[in-house]
């Protein structure tokens, strides 16, 4: 396990020490989940941007997919408890 220095304000400081209070955490364990979870956050949002220009890439080169209205009709039917079959991919025109 390696060492890293962060250097805090005292107000910033004062801030992180309340909130581990408050979280039951120490300090330390506040700033360890803290940049964790931050982390995390960056992770999800480079896969969901890698997934969405895959998407995107698939879509430019066969030119399907499912049109919003037809995917709006199958999620409506599945948050009311209706069985619904899931919307097929179709060449769709560009508006």
């Amino acid at each position: 396990m390696s060492t890293t220095t962060i250097r805090l304000s005292d107000d910033l400081k004062a801030r992180v020490v309340s909130a581990a209070e408050q979280s039951g955490l120490s300090a330390h364990g506040f700033i360890l989940e803290a940049v964790a979870e931050k982390t995390a956050q960056v992770e999800a949002r480079a896969a969901f941007h890698a997934l969405a220009t895959q998407r995107l890439a698939a879509f430019a080169r066969t030119g399907r997919s499912v049109p919003f209205e037809d995917m709006q009709r199958y999620v409506s039917a599945k948050v009311a408890g209706q069985p619904a079959k899931p919307p097929r991919a179709r060449k769709t025109a560009v508006r």
